[in-house]
């Protein structure tokens, strides 16, 4: 039998221990210190967790601009989300998994942990060839849907210092640079979390 893919997770209770919200939360410091708190954060299997709205899975969620641009891309069929085929994505990201652990995880940063995960994570869906500078700009949360209700996003803004970035995974489709004008033009298209980070543009880049 395969072995079942083991993810992130952290229970619901501590999200709403700090303030359940909906959309985005700028507050990065005040989540991420409790979310990231040792033996707060466990792996669990993810058929489980994906039906499990007692717990949160984290995902990191990286938007990437250069010169006013922000790259973007619809998921085609082999996604790994297939509630999410055929949307608009802002977004680059995934789960993290045990490969990223980093033993002894939860006794040591759990945030250079997660650091490596968000590159890891990257590098496995594009080719980023160029350098960037890495902002945590918040937490993203929607439970008005399936796919929701059991995720939330950190939301990570990469800077870049040109637009060199290439697909490798088969999933990613028409990648390109758009403006926010032009983004807004197919907001109808996106999947929930980027049409939320869109709306939200503007105090993202506050926190740049």
């Amino acid at each position: 039998m395969a072995k079942q893919e083991q993810i992130l997770v952290v229970q619901r209770k501590v999200f709403d221990e700090v303030g359940a919200f909906h959309g985005l939360n700028f507050d990065v410091a005040r989540y991420l210190d409790r979310l990231f708190a040792p033996g707060v954060p466990q792996f669990m299997v993810r058929p489980q967790a994906e039906q499990d709205p007692t717990h949160k899975q984290l995902i990191p969620y990286v938007i990437m601009t250069c010169a006013g641009r922000y790259l973007t891309y619809v998921r085609g069929k082999r996604a790994g989300e297939t509630r999410l085929v055929g949307n608009r994505s802002l977004g680059i990201g995934g789960h993290i998994n045990p490969a990223d652990e980093a033993m002894p995880l939860f006794r040591s940063d759990f945030r250079e942990a997660y650091r490596t995960a968000v590159e890891r994570e990257v590098s496995e869906e594009v080719n980023v060839e160029t350098s960037h500078a890495d902002h945590v700009v918040a937490l993203l949360n929607d439970d008005s849907n399936e796919v929701g209700r059991v995720h939330l996003g950190i939301v990570h803004c990469w800077v870049l210092d040109a637009p060199r970035v290439t697909r490798r995974e088969q999933m990613i489709t028409q990648m390109e640079f758009m403006t926010a004008d032009a983004l807004r033009a197919v907001r109808d298209q996106m999947e929930t979390w980027s049409q939320l980070c869109l709306d939200s543009l503007d105090q993202i880049q506050a926190k740049l």
